[in-house]
C-alpha cells in the first residue's frame, strides 16, 4: 500500500495537528467547562470553537448562517467581528458536545478538501482577512487563528499544552513581521533603541531608525530592551487577550519594555 502523500504545503499539516490537538483537549470538557468565559471579549469556551466551525464550514462552501441579534456589543469592533458573530450567536442554545460534534465533523471535511489543494490552487489570489494574497497565504492565517485560538480554550479551562512545534512556529513567524510596526509607529520608541523579542527559540530584532521599526538581527548587540516569553504568551498578547498571562521577562530598559508589551495586541 503506497504512503500517504504530504500536502503540498506544510500549512495543511500545520492546521490538520492544531484541530487534533484541539479536539483532543475539547474531548475532556465538562459542559461547565464549554460555558467558561475566556480572554477573548464576550466569548465562551463553547463561542471560541462555534467560531472555528463556522468558519470552516464557510469554507467548505456551506452557508454560514445569519442570526436575529443586537448589533450594539461591546466586543464587537468592526466588520469582521460582526460577521463572526452570528456563527457563534447561532450556536449559543446548543450544547459544548453538540458543537464538538460538529467541529470533528467540519475538520474532517475541510482536511481532505485542502488535501486536494493543486500548487496551482495555491497561487490563487484571494482576499484574506489581512489584504489581498494568496490561498497559501490565507492557509498560514487559518493556522494562526486556529493556534491562538486552540490556546485561548486551553488557557480558560486550565489544561495547557502543543505549546511548540511546526504550527506554534508559522504562527509566531506570522506574527513577527508586524514587530517593527509595533515598536516604531504604535510605541514611537526613540530612534537608535533596539528591541529583541524572545519567543521561546525564536529571536526578532527590531532597530529604530528615522521613527520607523526595521527588522535587524542586531549583529550581536546589546539590545536596549529584551522581551522574553513563551509562545502561547505571545498569541495572548498579539491578540489583545484579556486573560494574557503577565510571565514575560524584560530586560534592559524596563519603562520602554512595558511600553511595548502593552502595545502588543494588533490583531483585529
Amino acid at each position: 500500500m503506497a504512503a500517504p502523500t504530504e500536502p503540498v504545503t506544510p500549512s495543511i499539516r500545520h492546521l490538520e495537528l492544531t484541530w487534533s490537538s484541539l479536539l483532543e483537549v475539547c474531548d475532556t470538557l465538562t459542559e461547565a467547562e464549554w460555558k467558561r468565559p475566556t480572554g477573548c471579549p464576550g466569548w465562551t469556551v463553547q463561542d471560541v470553537v462555534s467560531h472555528l466551525v463556522d468558519y470552516e464550514s464557510g469554507a467548505l462552501g456551506r452557508p454560514r448562517p445569519q442570526a436575529a441579534m443586537p448589533l450594539d456589543r461591546a466586543h464587537v469592533k468592526n466588520e469582521l467581528g460582526e460577521a463572526n458573530e452570528h456563527g457563534v450567536e447561532i450556536r449559543r442554545p446548543l450544547s459544548g458536545e453538540a458543537v464538538l460534534i460538529e467541529l470533528r465533523e467540519v475538520v474532517s471535511a475541510r482536511a481532505a478538501q485542502l488535501r486536494s489543494l493543486t500548487v496551482e490552487d495555491l497561487a490563487r489570489e484571494v482576499q484574506t482577512p489581512a489584504g489581498p494574497g494568496t490561498m497559501a497565504d490565507l492557509l498560514t492565517l487559518r493556522v494562526m487563528d486556529t493556534w491562538s485560538h486552540e490556546q485561548d480554550v486551553r488557557r480558560a479551562v486550565g489544561r495547557p499544552g502543543h505549546a511548540s512545534g511546526p504550527a506554534v512556529d508559522e504562527a509566531v513567524t506570522y506574527w513577527a513581521q508586524y514587530l517593527p510596526w509595533v515598536v516604531g509607529r504604535r510605541v514611537h520608541a526613540p530612534d537608535g533603541a533596539t528591541v529583541l523579542f524572545a519567543v521561546d527559540h525564536h529571536r526578532f530584532g527590531v532597530r529604530v531608525v528615522d521613527g520607523r521599526g526595521q527588522p535587524d538581527d542586531l549583529g550581536g548587540e546589546e539590545p536596549t530592551v529584551t522581551i522574553s516569553m513563551s509562545a502561547p504568551t505571545f498569541a495572548a498578547h498579539v491578540g489583545g487577550r484579556t486573560d494574557a498571562p503577565a510571565d514575560h521577562v524584560i530586560t534592559g530598559e524596563q519603562a520602554l519594555g512595558r511600553v511595548i508589551v502593552a502595545n502588543l495586541g494588533f490583531l483585529p
